[in-house]
């Protein structure tokens, strides 16, 4: 990345009253030069607390529109439009309009990892961070977890008292994960901790010394007093595991979990829209103050 990028990118940004926020999985150069990194729920929060005017999102899609439902009157710009999430529209409205037939004491529980057209159809949003808290908090016996099958299944098993209907979706990039790699790495390295994020497969769960979300793993890896570590989640987070720990290693899966639609934010791409104020996230009102109701329950119930 050129220093004239940077020192262009941060000029900008006084003039827009601008503040960067990226995710963990983006690339090391766009964390780098980042204001905010976090998980979906952290940087949910901070698009929600920043006095900025202008918010650049680096991530995908579905984050540029969470920004937006919560900060109406702020400019929300996405460096590339088309980085999106496969498993955000892994979930239909037909589906959960049979659900709610079904069941009458029903809560549509949607990831925020989905699109504002899914959140606007269901009762309260989750992240890997927050959703066992939150589903447990819910006075509903049954829920229909929406998109992601792999962490719902995993809020099933610590919240067993709720009846937990799973969706048939999933992240394609720790779905690719298999056991029999994970096995492998644990061979290769023998005295590495294995660290996962629940969007894995439940088999890749059942081999793992820690189940959490991205932040939660950063922080395990910081406390724990290993060294060593083999990572089940996107390698995005690997330039925080290194920041934080430079004295320990980290070891990711051999077909390793790259999402390519995170890694097309660039600085220069994010110098583009500063300059320009294109790519602006645009939601009409209605479906707005619709998906904004179980993002602010999210907010309230996360607390």
């Amino acid at each position: 990345m050129k220093n004239e990028t940077i020192q262009q990118i941060n000029e900008w940004k006084q003039k827009k009253n601008a503040v960067i926020l990226a995710h963990y999985y983006v690339s090391e150069e766009v964390q780098a030069l980042a204001d905010y990194v976090g998980d979906s729920f952290y940087l949910a929060k901070v698009a929600k607390d920043t006095d900025a005017s202008v918010l650049v999102f680096c991530g995908v899609s579905f984050m540029g529109e969470s920004a937006k439902i919560l900060n109406p009157d702020k400019v929300v710009l996405m460096p590339d439009l088309t980085a999106d999430c496969p498993m955000a529209h892994m979930a239909t409205a037909e589906r959960i309009a049979e659900m709610r037939r079904k069941y009458e004491d029903l809560a549509v529980v949607c990831y925020i990892n989905s699109t504002a057209e899914l959140k606007c159809l269901s009762d309260v949003c989750v992240t890997s961070s927050n959703a066992v808290k939150i589903v447990r908090a819910l006075s509903n016996r049954t829920v229909f977890f929406i998109p992601d099958r792999n962490l719902g299944r995993y809020v099933a098993e610590q919240v067993p008292e709720k009846n937990v209907i799973l969706n048939d979706g999933c992240c394609p990039i720790h779905a690719a994960i298999s056991a029999e790699q994970v096995r492998e790495a644990k061979q290769l390295h023998p005295r590495a901790r294995v660290l996962s994020h629940p969007e894995c497969d439940d088999a890749i769960l059942s081999l793992s010394d820690y189940i959490g979300s991205t932040a939660e793993i950063i922080a395990y890896a910081k406390q724990s007093k290993e060294t060593e570590f083999v990572i089940c989640t996107e390698d995005g987070v690997s330039f925080r595991l290194q920041q934080d720990n430079p004295d320990k290693r980290f070891y990711f899966p051999k077909t390793c979990p790259c999402c390519p639609d995170m890694k097309l934010n660039t600085p220069e791409k994010i110098l583009r829209v500063l300059m320009t104020e294109e790519n602006r996230v645009e939601l009409d009102e209605k479906t707005r103050i619709a998906a904004l109701r179980p993002l602010e329950r999210m907010l309230e119930l996360g607390r």
